[in-house]
């Protein structure tokens, strides 16, 4: 089974339209909370990538 690539593009791309919806008064209070949470998912995401490629610079930092 192949595993889907991270789009770490998108996920900022996501991260930013929350961001405005959540900033914009008209959002309702009621859909805030979901968006919050949608947020620190893909901020986790995020994190996870970055390690992830830092981890395989520093090996191939290593190998030199």
């Amino acid at each position: 089974m192949a595993k889907d690539k991270f789009d770490y593009a998108k996920a900022i791309a996501e991260l930013e339209d929350i961001a405005a919806k959540v900033e914009n008064p008209k959002t309702p209070l009621d859909d805030i909370g979901g968006l919050v949470k949608r947020s620190k998912e893909i901020m986790e995401k995020c994190r996870k990538y970055l390690r992830t490629i830092r981890e395989e610079i520093e090996d191939m930092d290593g190998q030199n």
